[in-house]
């Protein structure tokens, strides 16, 4: 009887740590910052997850983040928030973090820039 009752106390201790380690895993955001640049607005093609690049949806490229990761971009000088969803890889330029569609870089007021410093949330 008691090797059943320690069982049953060891199976209920784990699930209960593998529960609250998967919930810390969820509850923490993932942060990077960076220079970002942007598509020409006249740019065609294809994006690396099979989508047509469409320069008025709020996408963006990253080198390792998910296909579909959403991400808070923020601008810190201005404090202008874009969502963008991942949907290519890149950018392929050394000190960049992300090419954003030419409409997340409209939001943001970067497009006189050309690049800009920003910071970013996995949402």
């Amino acid at each position: 009887m008691r090797i059943t009752l320690y069982a049953a106390a060891l199976a209920i201790t784990c699930a209960l740590i593998c529960g609250f380690a998967a919930t810390g895993a969820h509850a923490q955001s993932q942060q990077f910052s960076g220079v970002a640049s942007y598509y020409d607005k006249n740019y065609k093609g294809r994006t690396a997850s099979g989508a047509t690049y469409d320069s008025s949806k709020l996408t963006a490229a990253h080198r390792t983040l998910p296909f579909g990761t959403r991400l808070a971009v923020t601008d810190p000088r201005s404090h202008r928030v874009v969502t963008v969803v991942v949907n290519d890889r890149g950018p392929f330029v050394k000190g960049r973090v992300l090419d954003l569609s030419y409409s997340a870089a409209e939001a943001l007021k970067m497009t006189g820039r050309g690049v800009m410093k920003v910071t970013a949330v996995v949402e």
